[in-house]
């Protein structure tokens, strides 16, 4: 990880300063944060606390933070004050109203979201300026959640993804002497009920603004309500202060169940975690020893933290059986175990796209063309790692029929012959491919609809679990992968892990000339050329 913010562009030349100047705040940063991961690495508590104070006052670090809160998706979304930060004059004084004396958070704005059981999910969104002092706090305290976290805890960290924690699953399960049993655990409102004592006696962060954010309470209606537990969902900082709460309990399970050596037998090594944010499994050797073992350490864990287990949601399942783990079905045939999309992941993506179609009865082609092919591509992308290429073909044949009924609700007087020459051509050897058309500068251009069974199937080489991407001595593995992927085929990265190497080497080049005796330039070394299968990049 770099200096730079996740989420922020790459290129972020924007008016607030200039990219040499941004450039230069990333450097700072990412020094400061490289010093606190060293601290943290040596023990050293109060260095620790000295160096966060040093870059929460960095102007530097204010202008990452505001960059980060008018840059991402919900700069647009005020809170209860109503204020959104466009302009650069806007900017540029919010920049300098980030001071903590006299600091006082503005109570968070209650929305609610549906969620997939048909509850509602109620998310809290502050204020721009209290997004910005969170994204200030966040520069200082993701490097101690990094050096910190659980090596198998794949949620809310940089350069990881729901794809390693999936990999690590199949690890687990393919390998000799594997486990066969698996506790699916879910927290019960875990973002809601996280206990504040917990949090503010054990978390290595400034006191007094952390207990102003726990307790700045929500306004719905117009009536104010107190937060007596729990962080706001929709903070920037809330899902690191989760990963916090929750990091420690694969090295309580360790110790409960430690790995012992090949000539006494692993039986206990056969106890597992892998986590990402709030759901997370656990494999065992039985179902008794799930149940009478593992999951009371698990509950007294979390009841530590105010957090108990979900009932509906938590069971235990052999892996012949398979279980849904973000979005997927991992389960165990004869010798081989396969990742599938899972069916409540497929029915949710085909109701998606249905109620899409439904509602797009008066529009042309192209712009529906231009509706679905997003969804159609993130979707298959997420999924192109596990066996997915018959659920791929599949739902192209669902989306075909839909299609067709949506040409002949648009035109019930016209034959089948009619239809398809109006609305689908041919490509390669698929005569029945939907397309339309889209104004352009030379006038219309051709569009085609994406195919989810042409995303070709890529097997997911896991990031290494002690990886922590703000340590300096995992720079060079970081660019090693990312060379590694782009030779592979690998879609472009975005967000933290694709631009945190060309932000370093901007850093570098920018780096003003005294600074830049002490801190030696960064050299990527040359990448050799890897032949076969490689295991682990």
């Amino acid at each position: 990880m770099t200096g730079e913010i996740p989420g922020a562009p790459p290129h972020a030349a924007d008016s607030l300063c200039s990219e040499r100047e941004l450039a230069q705040a990333r450097c700072i940063v990412r020094r400061l944060q490289k010093r606190i991961v060293k601290a943290v690495q040596q023990g050293k508590w109060g260095r620790v606390q000295a160096l966060q104070h040093l870059l929460t006052r960095s102007r530097s670090a204010k202008r990452l933070a505001v960059l980060r809160v008018s840059k991402n998706r919900g700069r647009n979304t005020p809170g209860v004050d109503g204020v959104t930060w466009t302009t650069s004059e806007q900017k540029r004084q919010a920049v300098n109203t980030l001071r903590q004396r006299g600091y006082r958070p503005l109570p968070l704005r209650r929305v609610y979201i549906p969620k997939k059981n048909g509850k509602l999910r109620p998310l809290g969104i502050p204020t721009m300026r209290d997004r910005a002092m969170q994204a200030l706090y966040l520069l200082a305290l993701d490097p101690v959640a990094e050096t910190v976290a659980d090596p198998h805890s794949y949620g809310f960290r940089p350069a990881r993804a729901c794809a390693d924690a999936l990999e690590q699953c199949h690890n687990l399960l393919t390998r000799k002497g594997a486990p066969e049993w698996v506790l699916e655990a879910d927290i019960q409102a875990c973002f809601d009920r996280i206990n504040h004592d917990w949090l503010l006696e054990h978390l290595p962060l400034e006191k007094s603004i952390l207990r102003k954010w726990l307790k700045a309470g929500y306004l719905e209606r117009a009536d104010w309500y107190p937060t007596e537990a729990g962080t706001p969902q929709g903070g920037i900082i809330s899902p690191v202060l989760a990963n916090l709460a929750l990091d420690g309990l694969q090295e309580r399970l360790t110790q409960a169940f430690p790995r012992l050596p090949r000539n006494q037998g692993r039986t206990h090594g056969k106890v597992n975690l892998v986590r990402y944010a709030d759901d997370f499994v656990i494999t065992g050797r039985s179902r008794e020893q799930l149940e009478e073992q593992v999951r009371p350490l698990v509950e007294a864990f979390l009841a530590e933290r105010g957090l108990v287990l979900s009932p509906e949601k938590t069971v235990i399942t052999h892996v012949t059986h398979g279980f849904d783990f973000l979005g997927q079905n991992v389960r165990r045939y004869g010798k081989k175990v396969l990742l599938k999309p899972s069916a409540q992941a497929v029915r949710t993506f085909y109701a998606g796209l249905r109620q899409v179609v439904r509602k797009s009865l008066h529009l042309d082609p192209g712009t529906l063309i231009q509706i679905l092919n997003p969804k159609i591509k993130g979707w298959a992308n997420y999924h192109r790692h596990a066996s997915s290429k018959a659920t791929f073909q599949h739902l192209d044949h669902l989306l075909f029929r839909m299609l067709w009924q949506w040409t002949r609700r648009r035109h019930p007087n016209k034959n089948r012959h009619w239809l398809a020459s109006r609305y689908f051509t041919t490509v390669g050897g698929d005569h029945w491919v939907f397309f339309g058309w889209l104004p352009s500068r030379r006038g219309c251009r051709k569009v085609l609809l994406a195919s989810a069974s042409s995303t070709r199937i890529v097997r997911h080489v896991k990031v290494r679990s002690e990886l922590n991407a703000y340590a300096a001595e995992w720079e060079e593995y970081l660019h090693r992968r990312r060379l590694w992927r782009a030779r592979r085929g690998y879609p472009a990265l975005t967000g933290a892990l694709g631009s945190e190497v060309a932000a370093l080497q901007r850093a570098a080049q920018a780096e003003p000339e005294s600074e830049a005796r002490s801190t030696p330039t960064l050299a990527w070394p040359r990448v050799p050329k890897t032949r076969g299968r490689v295991r682990e990049a």
